[in-house]
Order: structure tokens, then sequence, then C-alpha cells
């Protein structure tokens, strides 16, 4: 699994939004609120859109 540092999730309704969008999208993801990371399978297309769909949602991945 590939970890996805999102420094500006802070509560339960961003992680909402996000797994909305990962939902929506046929993403398969883990999303840890105190660690603040979304963490996605390896594949180099979902990195690629999971990190899109974030900066659409107005949150940085890094």
């Amino acid at each position: 699994m590939k970890v996805i540092n999102v420094p500006e999730m802070h509560c339960q309704r961003c992680v909402e939004r996000i797994s909305e969008a990962l939902t929506n999208a046929g993403i398969a993801f883990e999303i840890s609120l105190s660690e603040k990371t979304v963490k996605i399978n390896d594949s180099q297309e979902c990195i690629s859109k999971t990190i899109a769909l974030l900066d659409d949602l107005g949150f940085s991945a890094k």
C-alpha cells in the first residue's frame, strides 16, 4: 500500500469528503485521521488519480 500524507485533513468531515470522492472513483483505500494519511494500492494510476482527487477537494497530498 502507498501512504499519502494529507496534512490539511483536520476533522471527520474531511474524512467523509475524501471517502466519498475515492469511493465514487472506485479506489480502494484506508484513511487515518489521527495520522492524516490515505493508504491506497500501489498502482501508479490509482496514486495519480487519488492525488488529483485530493487536489480537487483542496487538500495537498505528499
